[in-house]
């Protein structure tokens, strides 16, 4: 009796449900050319493991304390890693191999531990642990402690146009590219540009270095580096699209030039989805999840300036860039997990990748808020709600049916431009003691 429950034939809904979730939570690789790669080697590696193991813990002089430290977490993280790629899922992606896939999501757990094992110390415990990993970061400074913004906002020179033309503008750039890469739609990418100026403005209170000059927001971050980077980013998109993706194995190719080439395209996507996140039949459901995809972003971006105000580290140190191009990597996946999740209607439930991405944006903000009391006691809460209101007015005007998508592009554009540059004049006469 017990046997015949236990063996309940699956509906078809529930064998459509799981091939659904597994596109893209454990997508799996077609036509395997070379089996020696795809295939487990489990003995293999825990032979491996076993006696690095010993290698380590047996040859390497220990009499350093704070040596014994470092070595022994790279090895955890290493190992860990190890056990990433025979346990957990692939995710949606396969190129360049699953491989670095599920390792992605192994290092995106082992942040999230690290997350909830920081919220539960002290003040205290934490710079001793900063200071650890770092020793210089005992002499760190905010920038915004040494740099003046937003003055003379009305002194316009090509030489001041140009000094801000820098290191940080170019990754400003290629940031806005991949991100088109990731979200493939100019409305939902010029939303969230024009949206991030906006969400700099509400809380400049909070963090000073969100200050600009109207000229730096509008022409140099929305126009140039945020549309140049979206223009790329969209341009490679199309390209992509129009591929016809017939991957040919490496063993019926010949010549040596071929298999290089073939090699080399491993490092690319094995196909391209088309995406559409907008329809002018929308559900209730989509348009309230594209709103949240939205605050989740505008979060995961304001984490970046609150951790390295509240934590004193700059801009240029590997805690930051570090954290920035980890962030990017796990975006890919979640994005892919999350359109599937938002717009197909036979996916139920969100992949493992996004699960976890949210958890971490949470808990980085938690972080945020418990370290940094002193700073958000000064938090304005009209301001915030204004926020949220933003960014449900521009969330309504990209999905509305009744206005054609090119000119809600330029409403958005001018309403934000418009506003910039009222906050701009205000903030000119309140400095100049005008009412």
């Amino acid at each position: 009796m017990a046997s015949a429950l236990g063996s309940r034939t699956l509906s078809k809904d529930d064998v459509n449900y799981k091939l659904h979730f597994r596109m893209i939570n454990e997508q799996q690789v077609e036509d395997i050319t070379i089996d020696f790669f795809y295939k487990p080697h489990t003995i293999t590696l825990l032979t491996f493991t076993v006696i690095s193991i010993m290698y380590f813990a047996f040859t390497r002089n220990d009499s350093d304390p704070d040596n014994n430290l470092r070595v022994g977490l790279a090895l955890v993280v290493s190992f860990f890693l190890v056990i990433s790629v025979l346990a957990f899922p692939n995710g949606p992606f396969t190129r360049p191999h699953p491989a670095i896939w599920r390792m992605v999501f192994g290092l995106s757990v082992l942040y999230f531990l690290f997350l909830v094992f920081l919220i539960f110390l002290n003040w205290d415990q934490v710079k001793i642990f900063m200071y650890w990993l770092d020793p210089d970061l005992k002499y760190a400074t905010r920038e915004a402690d040494i740099m003046e913004y937003a003055v003379n906002c009305h002194d316009i020179t090509w030489e001041r146009i140009l000094s801000h033309f820098d290191i940080f503008a170019f990754g400003h750039f290629w940031g806005w590219a991949m991100k088109a890469l990731l979200i493939r739609s100019y409305g939902l990418c010029w939303t969230i540009s024009i949206t991030w100026e906006l969400t700099e403005l509400f809380f400049m209170h909070l963090l000073p270095n969100f200050a600009e000059c109207w000229w730096d927001q509008v022409i140099l971050d929305i126009l140039l580096c945020n549309g140049g980077g979206i223009w790329l980013g969209m341009t490679a998109c199309h390209f992509l699209e129009m591929r016809t993706y017939h991957w040919a194995s490496i063993k019926d190719i010949h010549s040596t030039t071929g298999k290089l080439k073939r090699a080399v395209l491993q490092f690319t996507p094995a196909s391209w989805t088309y995406v559409r996140w907008f329809d002018p039949k929308s559900s209730f459901q989509r348009v309230a999840g594209i709103y949240l995809f939205m605050i989740f972003w505008q979060l995961t971006e304001l984490n970046t300036f609150f951790l390295k105000h509240i934590f004193v580290f700059q801009a240029s140190h590997p805690l930051s860039w570090c954290r920035i191009l980890f962030i990017g990597i796990i975006t890919a996946p979640t994005v892919r997990q999350y359109y599937a999740y938002l717009t197909d209607t036979q996916c139920k439930r969100v992949g493992t990748q996004c699960w976890m991405f949210g958890a971490i944006a949470f808990l980085e903000a938690v972080a945020c808020v418990k370290f940094g009391q002193d700073l958000f006691s000064k938090t304005q809460v009209v301001y915030v709600v204004l926020w949220l209101l933003c960014v449900v007015s521009t969330v309504g005007l990209q999905v509305s049916q009744s206005i054609k998508n090119t000119f809600k592009g330029l409403v958005c554009y001018y309403m934000c431009a418009l506003l910039l540059l009222w906050h701009y004049t205000m903030r000119m006469r309140n400095k100049s003691g005008l009412s």
